[in-house]
């Protein structure tokens, strides 16, 4: 007859997941039921998810982005546009460059993506204000080879060259998706976890079950067990219950949420690290995730805010060399490596340290042990045979004395 008891226990598990009033009593089952959408501050509510987004958004805000213009072959730097100063430091917006920046890539994760209004005065660009994403509507043609579309703010109506815009996975330019809706499965799956895991704390950590009565109870006596059994599993300071003559509490057994919830924890959040393509080498982190989101930023920074007749010569970049700033170790090694293959002069990598040039430290060796170049007057210098000449000699002269050093 162990058939018929185990009948009645499944019963009585039923009883208790549903309640007397027909709602269900289990918290991620009711959860999963309802189907609740996840949105983006349900989301973000998730420690994996807001690690990874913090991550990203950060590592993208803190490098400065730099205006270069190429001359005649020669790419150099722009120093005192007003762009990069708002970029980097004060945007005339209540939100510095940092801000900005972070604000912007967290909408393009999260949301349908990130806007920043230009306020113009004739060409010069006067101010770069950050635009919440939900704040933005989109109103677009339905031409699907010749697209347009108008932005929409609040009443008013502005045209897509007025707005830096950071989408993701756009297929109209206008705007894009963000994860919580193309991964929102994967996202509402963690979420009812943690919510279920706040219903086990909320309860104490106690163990659900039934309670076993030898005679049938009256009403009264019901209320009572009820009352007191409300306070045991809501209330930290009443942990204790009299069970009467009679009276035995069964204990449920786990559900198979319950007995793999460390397990789920660990897979969902790799699962999510995979979302973000946050690996355990940072190299792989930010080739994969930081990344694609710097050159997203970099086109669109060369379309909304160069004027036509620059976008031939001028572009904006974001200086990575800021993001291993943290590291001593690792940012001097690169500069021995750059000094060794020639890339770099010392007084480059001085000025990279925010530290007085050094005259006579502006040269590049260029190999052979006894050649170098020196960039700032263009000579070329053999210490074997103490000579000196000109980058402009031919290069038949040039040959001539690495041949000199060589028979030295």
């Amino acid at each position: 007859m162990g058939w018929i008891k185990d009948m009645r226990e499944r019963k009585r598990s039923a009883e208790n997941i549903i309640g007397d009033d027909g709602t269900v009593n289990d918290v991620l089952l009711r959860a999963l039921l309802s189907n609740e959408p996840i949105d983006r501050d349900k989301a973000m509510m998730l420690p994996a998810v807001s690690g990874a987004v913090d991550f990203i958004t950060s590592a993208v805000a803190c490098m400065p982005v730099r205006l270069y213009r190429t001359k005649k072959g020669v790419v150099e730097e722009v120093d005192g546009d007003p762009r990069t100063k708002m970029l980097n430091g004060d945007t005339g917006d209540t939100l510095d460059g940092f801000q900005l920046k972070k604000a912007m890539v967290e909408d393009y994760l999260m949301g349908k993506g990130g806007y920043c209004y230009i306020e113009r005065s004739r060409n010069d660009v006067t101010g770069l204000f950050y635009v919440a994403c939900d704040s933005v509507s989109v109103n677009i043609n339905s031409d699907p080879i010749y697209k347009s579309y108008d932005i929409i703010v609040g009443a008013n109506t502005y045209k897509p060259f007025e707005f830096v815009k950071i989408l993701r996975n756009t297929k109209d330019g206008a705007s894009g998706v963000g994860l919580t809706v193309e991964v929102a499965k994967a996202l509402e799956t963690a979420y009812q976890t943690l919510m279920y895991q706040l219903g086990l704390v909320k309860a104490g950590g106690n163990k659900r079950g039934f309670l076993k009565s030898q005679r049938k109870l009256g009403q009264e006596e019901i209320d009572a067990l009820k009352s007191a059994w409300s306070n045991l599993y809501g209330n930290s300071e009443e942990n204790v219950v009299v069970l009467n003559s009679g009276l035995e509490f069964q204990e449920a057994s786990s559900t198979s949420t319950e007995m793999q919830l460390d397990e789920n924890k660990r897979t969902m959040s790799d699962e999510i690290n995979g979302i973000f393509h946050i690996k355990d080498n940072f190299e792989e982190t930010y080739k994969f995730a930081i990344y694609p989101i710097v050159r997203a930023f970099e086109t669109a920074l060369n379309r909304d805010l160069l004027l036509e007749k620059e976008k031939r010569n001028y572009f904006f970049a974001f200086d990575s060399r800021e993001i291993i700033k943290a590291s001593l170790k690792e940012r001097y090694e690169t500069y021995q490596l750059a000094k060794e293959c020639g890339i770099m002069t010392i007084n480059e990598m001085r000025r990279n340290e925010n530290m007085n040039e050094v005259q006579g430290l502006d040269i590049i060796d260029l190999g052979l042990g006894s050649v170098l170049f020196d960039t700032a007057t263009g000579e070329v210098y053999t210490p074997n045979t103490d000579s000196t000449k000109g980058i402009s000699d031919s290069d038949g002269a040039l040959q001539a004395q690495g041949g000199e050093a060589n028979a030295d």
